[in-house]
């Protein structure tokens, strides 16, 4: 038996039944813009009679499809439905009501290791500069060793903490030699402003909402993580004719709109205030930063080690029942054209 479009053997014994785990360890790597609500929506776009039904987050997809003019002329429907964050989304991928949605490199490896009905069929990769730990400006820690004895916050099962935790062992340090206390952003935030912790690991925009606020970086996630995001879909979707080949024209739209992003920051940074609230120069920071820095990758066998890696460390540290083989869960079908995983990030020119 083979997983479909990628010819890797599939061994079902690995795949786990539906576990319930816990929300706090399926806290999202996939950048929640803020004030985004969870399930909401149901707006429509396009016509025909295929429907495909699109998991978001608020200020992501859909805005960037529609700023980039890509959700003109649809051949078929698109109806929207808007997550707070990566793992309700892949729940509802799990569920079958969702077809596909974008999630950070962390949620798939929750839900492959829960036996979630998912595939992996597309994937992204931006600069890791994005992910950070920060400090006060006028704080003693000047880089990750300096942490030993510290407070830092971080969202348990997020990027951020992958990337601390690989930072720490950068090092020569591990968990047991810091004080992690694991908070989502909003209360992160207040923690860090307060001076409750020391450090807080994050992602944008909040790390540049953090860095506009008086904090300065300790360290990134560049040479540390490499960057990936993936477009995950139901198996369900994919052998449906009709929402496989709208899978299909979806995925080359984002491709198009990334592009489009990375020609007009400022314009997609307006865009980007409008509909989560940052303030539109934190908004640009982070579209400098990161979210204007995405190109499309293949998930090749690069991009499965790179996740495989996750799963590997997250396992050992328990925070998901136990290991599996993250090449399971990736449909390599749509990966024709794109360039390999390690391509570095888009770069701006100064000025721009």
């Amino acid at each position: 038996m083979t997983a479909p479009g990628n010819g890797r053997p599939v061994k079902p014994a690995r795949l786990l039944p539906a576990l319930a785990l816990p929300l706090a360890l399926l806290l999202s790597a996939c950048h929640p813009s803020p004030g985004a609500a969870g399930g909401a929506g149901g707006d429509s776009d396009g016509k025909g009679s295929v429907t495909l039904h699109v998991g978001d987050q608020k200020g992501n997809s859909e805005a960037v499809l529609r700023a980039a003019g890509e959700l003109k002329n649809l051949p078929y429907r698109i109806r929207w439905s808007t997550f707070t964050s990566g793992p309700p989304l892949l729940e509802a991928v799990n569920a079958g009501a969702v077809d596909i949605g974008a999630v950070g490199d962390t949620p798939p490896v929750f839900a492959g290791a829960a036996g979630s009905r998912i595939r992996v069929v597309g994937a992204s990769r931006s600069s890791a500069a994005g992910e950070a730990v920060v400090v006060k400006k006028g704080s003693g820690l000047h880089g990750p060793a300096d942490l030993r004895g510290h407070t830092v916050a971080v969202a348990q099962g997020s990027s951020a903490h992958y990337m601390l935790l690989a930072s720490l062992a950068r090092a020569g340090l591990s968990t047991k030699d810091v004080r992690v206390t694991y908070l989502q952003p909003a209360d992160a935030l207040a923690a860090f402003s307060r001076g409750k912790v020391d450090a807080w690991a994050t992602w944008d925009p909040y790390t540049s909402q953090a860095l506009g606020s008086g904090a300065r970086v300790l360290t990134t996630g560049q040479g540390v993580v490499d960057g990936l995001s993936f477009q995950v879909a139901a198996p369900a979707a994919l052998s449906d004719d009709g929402r496989g080949a709208a899978v299909r024209d979806y995925l080359t739209r984002l491709r198009r709109a990334q592009a489009w992003v990375h020609r007009h920051p400022r314009t997609w940074a307006e865009v980007w205030s409008r509909e989560t609230g940052l303030p539109q120069d934190v908004a640009l920071a982070a579209v400098h930063r990161t979210r204007g820095t995405a190109v499309a990758v293949a998930v090749d066998d690069a991009a499965v080690d790179s996740e495989q890696r996750i799963v590997t460390t997250f396992a050992r540290l328990r925070l998901i029942p136990h290991s599996f083989d993250f090449a399971v869960i990736v449909d390599d079908r749509y990966n024709q054209g794109l360039p390999p995983s390690g391509t570095a990030p888009l770069r701006y020119r100064k000025g721009e």
